[in-house]
């Protein structure tokens, strides 16, 4: 989950604030107390923390809520406002010809982003091309390589050549007739005068529309005077923030940008090339406050999953009706948009329900579950009342599993129906789901009223 630490710390905070019985001088002192040692723990740099925090204070002391809005809601959604806005605008790359350079030192993840935005850029539909100029580090050519071959895209290298501007040169030329053009730098373990030196001359071959800094989230404050030099030497235009998906502090790499000026474009958010996240400060910061994010979470859905079949299973989910099939499909979609921990962390309320340790052995149930309805008949699948005593004891020994296990998934199943229904009779909650499913571009009828 992204900025594990920080996110603990400051829901902790919002929960301080909405167990309050009023909103006063005594509570939003301790909230600022609070708020600061969170930030500064997360090594969000001092200035930019005091600076939130008496932001906060001012604002929670003068301001009234909103109609509608009581106080302690109006102070937790003065904390939200001012996340967001220390973050300040994403970044939107051109979906069009152009060559972007990325930077930063030796182990940020410079040679994997250059993967993810290859497959980012691809999914948009453009070709994409991919120069390896790191002639320092003897793994990064091959890495390149081998990453270029799973996304089936052209690749440009010679291991042979020791001069970064000569590879650079010669790979634009070969991949001329690309769209987008990504070109690996070469790194250093700290900012030495020659990296500099070379990342200017290869800024000048390359002569690049966007200059990408990479940011390991684990930085802390060294990420300021990183971003700084690098701003300098060859003016960054933008900044990924890699190894979200653990729980390094995080808060050193956000606040350096305030160093470039240059805005977060996107997150890496785990190992695989399809783990970057285009980075949305109001998305980011509800995740991060246990607000949820299911605009996210549709488009993960999205670009995992076939849209009429998850239209189809929410219509059917909407309406009430809810067999073993329709939970087998969940369970489908939820392995094909990634591990639980992130799937969850989009959903409001849901980051603290679960441990990792839990979290883990949920997953292995679900698959378990999985192989269990394997196991069974469509009429069993469609019909889940009539799988007794003798059908249980068939479906145990066709999954390799124990009789006690179908039991489990039969008791996990009607609780999920009584929930579903439960949804079903809420036209509340499905009108407001209506909403996010059309904002996610997913036509559901008129199920919402």
């Amino acid at each position: 989950m992204v900025l594990e630490g920080l996110g603990g710390s400051l829901r902790e905070v919002l929960r301080k604030i909405a167990r309050a019985s009023h909103v006063d001088q005594g509570l939003v002192s301790e909230v600022v107390r609070d708020l600061q040692r969170a930030l500064l723990q997360a090594d969000i740099k001092v200035e930019m923390a005091l600076q939130l925090s008496r932001q906060v204070e001012k604002r929670a002391l003068t301001e009234k809520p909103p109609a509608g809005m009581s106080g302690r809601e109006h102070v937790i959604h003065i904390i939200y406002e001012e996340l967001v806005r220390i973050l300040g605008q994403p970044k939107d790359l051109r979906l069009g010809k152009q060559r972007i350079l990325l930077v930063g030192l030796y182990g940020q993840g410079k040679t994997t982003t250059v993967a993810k935005l290859g497959k980012w850029f691809q999914k948009k539909g453009l070709k994409v091309g991919m120069i390896q100029a790191d002639t320092h580090r003897p793994a990064a050519y091959d890495q390149l390589e081998q990453l270029a071959e799973r996304l089936e895209t052209p690749f440009y290298g010679d291991p042979a050549e020791k001069n970064a501007i000569k590879v650079a040169r010669s790979g634009l030329k070969r991949l001329a007739d690309q769209d987008v053009i990504i070109v690996d730098s070469s790194g250093r373990h700290a900012l030495e005068a020659d990296l500099i030196e070379e990342i200017k001359e290869v800024s000048k071959a390359v002569n690049p529309d966007e200059t990408i800094l990479i940011l390991d989230a684990s930085t802390g404050q060294q990420a300021g005077p990183q971003a700084k030099a690098f701003h300098e030497a060859v003016r960054i235009t933008a900044v990924v923030v890699t190894k979200l998906d653990g729980s390094a502090k995080g808060g050193g790499a956000i606040s350096a940008v305030a160093e470039t000026g240059a805005p977060i474009c996107f997150v890496g958010v785990g190992e695989r090339i399809e783990d970057l996240e285009k980075f949305e400060p109001p998305r980011f910061i509800s995740r991060l406050l246990g607000m949820g994010d299911i605009q996210s979470l549709l488009e993960r859905a999205q670009e995992a999953l076939d849209q009429e079949q998850l239209e189809e299973t929410a219509r059917k989910l909407l309406s009430g009706r809810f067999t073993l099939r329709e939970m087998y499909e969940q369970m489908e979609a939820l392995t094909k948009m990634g591990p639980l921990s992130k799937v969850f962390s989009m959903l409001p309320g849901m980051p603290d329900v679960l441990s990792e340790e839990q979290m883990e052995e949920t997953q292995g149930k679900l698959r378990k579950f999985r192989f269990i309805m394997d196991s069974m008949t469509e009429y069993e699948k469609e019909n889940p009342k009539t799988i007794k005593s003798s059908r249980i004891l068939r479906i145990a020994r066709g999954s390799g599993t124990d009789p006690k296990d179908v039991k489990e998934l039969l008791k996990y199943y009607n609780a999920s129906k009584r929930a579903i229904r439960g949804l079903a009779g809420n036209r509340k909650m499905r009108r407001q789901l209506m909403k996010q499913f059309k904002a996610g571009g997913f036509d559901l009828g008129d199920l919402g009223r």
